[in-house]
Order: C-alpha cells, then sequence, then structure tokens
C-alpha cells in the first residue's frame, strides 16, 4: 500500500529470511481496535495464506514480521508457462477459496483481493498459492473507501454505493480474477473511474468474442454466480467450493496460453521497476552471496 514498506530481513540467531513490512501510522486509529485485530490475525495459520510471524511498533510505525514468499506473482508465473488451461486456473482459484473461506470463518473480510496479492510460496511448480495482506486495512492509513478507489476493478457494488458490506465482497473479487484468469483481461475496464464505477453499479459485463469462444460454459456460470449484483444472492466460499467448474471435472484442460498471455501482457505491463524487486531474485542473489 502507499503507507507501506517491506524489507527483507533476516534473523540473526537461526539466518532465517522473512519479510518486514512497516506500516506508517494513522492518527486516525485508536490502538485499541488494533490490539483486538493483531490478535486475531496472529491466530491466522493457514497452508494458503502468509504467515504473521510478529508484531512490533513504535510510536510512529507497526512492524509486521511476515513469513517470505519467493515464487513470484500469479500472472508473472502464467506467463513463464507456455501451456496453461482452465483446469491450471481452476487449481489457483480453489487454493484462494479454500483460505479465503478460513478467513471468512475466523470474522476477518479481505477487502482487498487482487493479482497483485497472490502469491506463489517457491518457484517449484507445484508450488502453492498464497494470499497476502489480508486484515491490514485497519492498520493501513487508506480506509476502506480507499481500498476501493486504490483497486476499482475489484470491488464490488455494494462497496461503491456505499452500503453495508460483508464477506461477499470478497467473492465478488474472487469472481474478477477468475474472469482476468481466463481471458487476460478484467470485466469491467472503462477509461474514466465514474465510468467505470457505473459498469461496476450496474454489475454489467460480457464474455465477448472471440476470447471466450474456447472457454466452458461450466466456468462462466462459476463466475456468473460469483459476479452476482446482488450480495445475498452471491456464491459463499462454500458454494463456490462445491461448484463443478472447482469441484468436479469440468475445466478444460484446453490449451488457452496463447490468448490469454497476449492479454496479460496488454493489460497488466509491470514496469521493470517492479520486476527489479522480485523477492525471488533477491533471496537467489543473497544466497549466492552467502548472506
Amino acid at each position: 500500500g502507499a503507507f507501506s514498506e517491506v524489507f527483507l530481513v533476516k534473523q540473526r540467531s537461526t539466518g532465517k529470511l522473512f519479510a518486514l513490512k512497516c506500516i506508517k501510522k494513522s492518527p486516525l486509529t485508536r490502538d485499541s481496535s488494533l490490539e483486538n485485530e493483531i490478535a486475531v490475525l496472529k491466530k491466522i495459520k493457514h497452508e494458503n495464506i502468509v504467515t504473521l510471524e510478529d508484531i512490533y511498533e513504535s510510536t510512529t510505525h507497526f512492524y509486521l514480521v511476515m513469513q517470505l514468499v519467493s515464487g513470484g506473482e500469479l500472472f508473472d508465473r502464467i506467463l513463464e508457462r507456455g501451456v496453461y488451461t482452465e483446469k491450471d486456473a481452476s487449481v489457483v482459484i480453489h487454493q484462494v477459496l479454500t483460505a479465503v473461506k478460513y478467513l471468512h470463518e475466523n470474522g476477518i473480510v479481505h477487502r482487498d483481493l487482487k493479482p497483485e496479492n497472490l502469491l506463489y510460496l517457491t518457484p517449484e511448480d507445484n508450488s502453492k498459492i498464497m494470499i497476502t495482506d489480508f486484515g491490514l486495512s485497519k492498520m493501513e492509513q487508506n480506509g476502506i473507501m480507499s481500498t476501493a478507489c486504490g483497486t476499482p476493478g475489484y470491488v464490488a457494488p455494494e462497496v461503491l454505493a456505499q452500503k453495508p458490506y460483508s464477506k461477499a465482497v470478497d467473492c465478488w473479487s474472487i469472481g474478477v480474477i477468475t474472469y482476468i484468469l481466463l481471458c487476460g483481461y478484467p470485466p469491467f475496464y472503462e477509461e474514466t473511474e465514474s465510468k467505470l464505477f457505473e459498469k461496476i453499479k450496474e454489475g454489467y459485463y460480457e464474455f465477448e468474442s472471440p476470447f471466450w469462444d474456447d472457454i466452458s460454459e461450466s466456468a462462466k456460470d462459476f463466475i456468473r454466480h460469483l459476479l452476482e449484483k446482488n450480495p445475498k444472492m452471491r456464491f459463499s466460499c462454500e458454494e463456490a467450493l462445491r461448484h463443478p467448474w472447482i469441484n468436479g471435472n469440468t475445466a478444460l484442460h484446453r490449451d488457452i496460453y496463447p490468448s490469454v498471455s497476449a492479454q496479460i501482457q496488454k493489460n497488466f505491463a509491470k514496469s521493470k521497476w517492479r520486476q527489479a524487486f522480485n523477492a525471488a531474485a533477491v533471496v537467489h542473489h543473497m544466497k549466492k552471496l552467502h548472506m
């Protein structure tokens, strides 16, 4: 986020590497509400969620010691694959759903699910996917509405309509991510933010030809249940996990790499700077230097 920096740190006693996230304290937050949240965050232990190992604070900052994930971002990994299918996307979304279901069972709404918050644990091909940056919304200076504006393409209609919202906002975001994973571009895409907000509030999107011609009806059905404008009708994580595209064998094994990778590169171009500071590269470099 705009108010946090991440450093690679090493535990002296063990030589283990961790990520240290430094978050500038907001003048608005009362510490009492945070202590409760921090206690919850420390209890969160799930194989697809980046672990909060420890937390320190100064008068101005929080310092979060987090598990280091070195496998890189979701989109980068897709681009590196060379072959990519609906089944691959289904496997990713299955892991995201189990992790978010666990957060929801523990009373945490992530609120900012987007592809950049989905990282691979290791560079191996069979690496698990990990969710990062959950539950930090109250700590960060930018409260919920600016989280909404920060990544408008992933935000549920009820958030933009400034209605009270719940766990269902995460399920909407998972719908947006699934959509992108199958075509390489976002479902809601407009030149201006106000037009974008209108489209999202209407819940209006399409499965355009030719990009969606080879995608299964089951995948589209799955997405429709998550990109449901009415949060009460929207699939929960449990319901999504029972859908045949996740739980059955309707996800196709046909290679969609050529079209999806071209669209990802067109729509999600990363700056060279972002690539240069990839944790995986840093860790590799440090190992070479025997630090």
